[in-house]
């Protein structure tokens, strides 16, 4: 609602502006062409983070000074701390990298987007950089049409340096002439009211420009031209600094839980840094005045000393925070959680995700797992067990035996609620992820884990079937057939079981030959089924038309049984599964093992003639 309000708003402004005023018409296409020149930078950066910048990110979180270090450097190389915070959503939020790492890089970020006022300050207002930006653009233009995906990178990276000196130049130009006609400064205010009113006009500013970066090039060509004062452009730089956490805020609605807790803790430490900046503004000028004099600032240069401002007082914000981080985390785990809602909700699929194939890949397989869970424990209060049950050393044939009642569960329902709607977003979401531009490795996966997605829908499916016949006979007072209803639910809840243990193991110690010995075992237990059933129905142990009903039902567990170790073969690490691929069986294989197997354990019985249907 509020968006269809404020554009048709923010048009009507600026159409009255433009007509109003040649100046600010000069000024806006400044800003304008410096937020271009930003996403340039972006999507050039996005060109080179196929693997380079995911593997530098993984390594550089595993302490916290190592976070802070790399959300400086980061931000400060690419002059955009909303792509480093968009990147770091997406590993927080997949889980490739902790919490508490993506506040170490946030916050190392506000240092780091500081650098931008000291290139503006100390070298866009001083040098005639438009100059400078007529051969990059060329450049940028002639590298951004090749085919290469590096060299449109490099041209998407030249043509952002272009437009960012272009806006610099005529904000520049445009604050100069207004000067003549309009002198801003007259509004000036001191005291505590004017920090606080001109932190606010540089929060709404932000909030306006969605970027603390063309705020302060607002500010500092405001002040350059004389149009604000001193004091008051410090308390501009520190609503920049606040208005910055609105962005994030509104990015982090559509992703998962990690992002939200990010944005948290984002917002957090913006207000604790802005907070200590205006009680103690006074002593921060002063700190400015002491410093600048230190390292040969003059004293008039207030562009300088706005810059170092601006740095000093986020340095503050990461000293004062920094030993509270480990405490913060903590809090925001358990304060910061799922509400329940009616239908499934995924909790890896968010936008941002989409923007590497590497955090698209993870992101997915995680959901897959979350959907895997899901299967489990409906599968599991299908076959009349809980979960934990399953979960635990207890024994299954003890628990299966003493069952007393099979749970009145509706799994048509169950499978809407739980299963369904999750497979729908998994397939949406790959759906998606496939109109960007991928890597060929990224697409194989992706197609092997909608494949997985699939294999668990088909398995809970089969559990719709399978449970109208366990609560018929599976208390039967037939023993004969209750102990087949028993074998039956042993068979699928050793093999959840095994399932289970198996995705919680260390990468390294899975392979696929875990999942061979696994349908080996399933399919040895069915075979050992069909003959038993064989048997008592030659020697008329059992009716056939009851036998028909264990037939079909044992048919649904083995289905049920292969696409949840189909599935399991995707979602089990890759990498030893890429090691020991060479030495795992295929069907062919399995089915001569099953066969040496079933001699070994005595000569089979003669087959019944016909078999009921």
């Amino acid at each position: 609602m509020l968006k269809k309000i404020s554009l048709p708003l923010v048009l009507v402004i600026l159409i009255y502006a433009f007509w109003v005023s040649a100046d600010f018409t000069e000024i806006a296409a400044g800003i304008a062409l410096f937020m271009f020149g930003m996403l340039c930078l972006e999507e050039g950066f996005k060109a080179f983070t196929g693997g380079m910048l995911e593997g530098i990110l993984r390594k550089s979180t595993d302490r916290l000074w190592k976070s802070l270090a790399f959300g400086v450097t980061s931000t400060t190389l690419m002059q955009s701390s909303s792509l480093v915070s968009l990147i770091t959503v997406s590993f927080v939020s997949a889980e490739m990298i902790t919490l508490m790492g993506g506040i170490g890089i946030i916050m190392g970020a506000n240092i780091g987007t500081t650098t931008g006022a000291w290139l503006i300050a100390g070298l866009g207002l001083k040098v005639d950089i438009a100059s400078y930006a007529m051969p990059v653009l060329v450049f940028g233009m002639v590298f951004q049409m090749q085919r290469s995906k590096s060299l449109k990178g490099l041209g998407y990276l030249l043509l952002g340096f272009a437009f960012l000196f272009l806006g610099i130049h005529y904000m520049k130009e445009g604050f100069e002439s207004f000067q003549q006609s309009f002198d801003l400064s007259a509004f000036a205010m001191t005291g505590i009211a004017g920090v606080l009113v001109f932190t606010l006009i540089g929060m709404l500013i932000t909030i306006i420009m969605q970027s603390s970066h063309a705020t302060l090039l607002i500010i500092i060509t405001a002040l350059s031209a004389g149009q604000v004062s001193y004091e008051n452009a410090l308390a501009l730089a520190i609503g920049a600094n606040l208005g910055s956490t609105v962005t994030i805020v509104l990015g982090s609605i559509a992703s998962n839980l990690g992002g939200k807790r990010l944005a948290a803790s984002h917002v957090l430490f913006n207000v604790v840094t802005a907070s200590v900046a205006i009680v103690f503004i006074g002593q921060l000028a002063w700190l400015v005045d002491q410093t600048a004099d230190l390292i040969g600032i003059r004293a008039d240069d207030f562009l300088l000393k706005l810059a170092l401002f601006h740095t000093l007082f986020n340095v503050l914000g990461v000293v004062l925070l920094t030993p509270f981080v480990a405490r913060l985390e903590a809090w925001l785990l358990q304060h910061i959680q799922f509400k329940p809602q009616g239908m499934e909700q995924p909790q890896y699929l968010y936008p941002e995700a989409l923007e590497t194939p590497v955090t698209v890949v993870d992101a997915v397989k995680k959901e897959v797992l979350h959907l895997f869970d899901n299967a489990y424990g409906l599968l599991a209060h299908g076959l009349s067990l809980k979960r934990n049950t399953i979960d635990s050393q207890e024994s299954l044939t003890d628990a299966v035996k003493y069952t007393r009642r099979i749970f009145p569960i509706d799994v048509e329902d169950a499978y809407e609620e739980k299963i369904k709607s999750l497979h729908n977003e998994i397939i949406a979401f790959i759906a998606e992820a496939q109109m960007r531009e991928s890597t060929k490795a990224a697409t194989e996966k992706l197609y092997e884990l909608r494949e997985a997605s699939r294999a668990i829908v088909a398995a809970v499916k089969g559990m719709k079937h399978l449970h109208n016949n366990l609560s018929r006979h599976g208390l039967s007072s037939n023993l004969a057939v209750r102990e087949r209803y028993d074998q039956i639910r042993i068979h699928l809840a050793k093999l959840l079981r095994e399932l289970r243990q198996l995705l919680r193991e260390e990468p390294s110690e899975v392979t696929r030959l875990s999942i061979d010995a696994l349908r080996l075992a399933s399919q040895k237990a069915s075979r050992k089924m069909i003959d038993e059933l064989d048997e008592m129905i030659r020697h008329r142990r059992i009716a056939a038309s009851i036998a028909t009903s264990i037939l079909n039902d044992e048919a649904y567990v083995t289905n049920i049984g292969d696409n949840l170790l189909d599935a399991a073969s995707t979602l089990v690490s890759r990498r030893a599964a890429t090691q020991l691929e060479s030495i795992s069986l295929d069907e062919k294989e399995i089915e001569q093992l099953m066969d040496k197997t079933s001699q070994a354990d005595g000569p089979k019985p003669e087959p019944v003639e016909s078999r009921p249907e």
